[in-house]
């Protein structure tokens, strides 16, 4: 597996508890030759939690990458006819801003460079992080699914006994995923069981 010469958009949006998960694949695609370019949320940005302080994960994300973060749309909005990516990572992807993708509404950095990268007909990988995609958010999860350029990093049930409408990524799974996204494929299976 070789991303070398690849210039990847890595977009992380509020699923704090995720950040862990996440950190180490964002050193993997780097690892596996690509450029990794980073881009969070307001909330990333800006909302402590019990997960850590918001500057901390921003200091720890600019280490790995070599990069100041992309924190606002202008920021972002050059990613799509100026700066193109080869493709566009969001994980973790919250359940609010996949409902807001899938509604093409674009109110944060991730959400515009993800809009970007389609506008190139580039590939766009999200990595699931919510407790109501098997509730309300189940259509926005089904019309992403079925368009275009999307590609889903799979997923599966964390915990189907007490929050059974959650699902999360197997972030493990994010740079074959991208792998396959660059080839115009979806990895499969997308739905497994869940590992924590």
């Amino acid at each position: 597996m070789n991303l070398e010469g690849k210039r990847i958009g890595f977009g992380l949006t509020a699923s704090h508890c995720t950040y862990e998960a996440v950190f180490p694949q964002m050193e993997k695609l780097i690892d596996l030759g690509a450029e990794v370019v980073p881009i969070v949320s307001y909330n990333v940005f800006n909302v402590d939690t019990k997960f850590g302080k918001a500057k901390d994960h921003i200091a720890k994300i600019e280490e790995i990458t070599g990069k100041k973060v992309i924190a606002t749309i202008p920021e972002a909005e050059p990613l799509g006819p100026i700066t193109p990516l080869d493709v566009m990572v969001i994980a973790p992807l919250t359940g609010n801003s996949m409902s807001r993708l899938s509604n093409a509404i674009t109110d944060t950095p991730p959400l515009m460079a993800a809009k970007a990268t389609m506008r190139n007909q580039k590939p766009v990988v999200l990595g699931i992080s919510t407790n109501d995609a098997l509730g309300l958010n189940g259509v926005n999860l089904m019309r992403l699914m079925s368009s275009k350029f999307i590609y889903f990093i799979p997923f599966g049930q964390d915990d189907p006994i007490k929050k059974p409408n959650s699902l999360v990524a197997d972030m493990q799974l994010l740079p074959k995923t991208v792998m396959h996204a660059l080839k115009g494929e979806q990895i499969q299976p997308v739905i497994i069981p869940f590992e924590s």
